[in-house]
């Protein structure tokens, strides 16, 4: 049973960091694309940041130069790096494996960003 398990949410700081690991299991994981998803609340589902099973990243605009992708395939977990944190990037995070007609999701980790 193919599970993706999300941690390191929680509350941070303006300003502050939190890392976001996804942990996945009965997939090939270096075959997978790996996304991180976020929605807050009363809003729709958008992408963070994803990373291509060759390495490649791609980042929403409003996250760029503060948010950082990466995976480690020997560990079949994808990170995401949380820097200079604002209280619009409240929300839950979702981790996302594709690879080809096959999709799966986490069950989603709370991030609230207050002081």
């Amino acid at each position: 049973q193919v599970q993706l398990s999300e941690s390191g949410g929680g509350l941070g700081q303006p300003g502050g960091s939190l890392r976001l690991s996804c942990a996945a299991s009965a997939i090939t994981f270096c075959l997978y694309n790996m996304g991180w998803y976020r929605q807050a609340p009363g809003k729709q589902r958008e992408l963070v940041a994803v990373i291509s099973s060759g390495g490649t990243t791609t980042s929403a605009g409003s996250v760029k130069g503060r948010f950082t992708i990466s995976r480690d395939n020997a560990k079949n977990t994808v990170y995401l790096q949380m820097d200079s944190l604002k209280p619009e990037n409240t929300a839950v995070y979702y981790c996302r494996a594709h690879w080809m007609t096959r999709a799966y999701w986490g069950q989603g980790t709370q991030v609230t960003v207050s002081s």
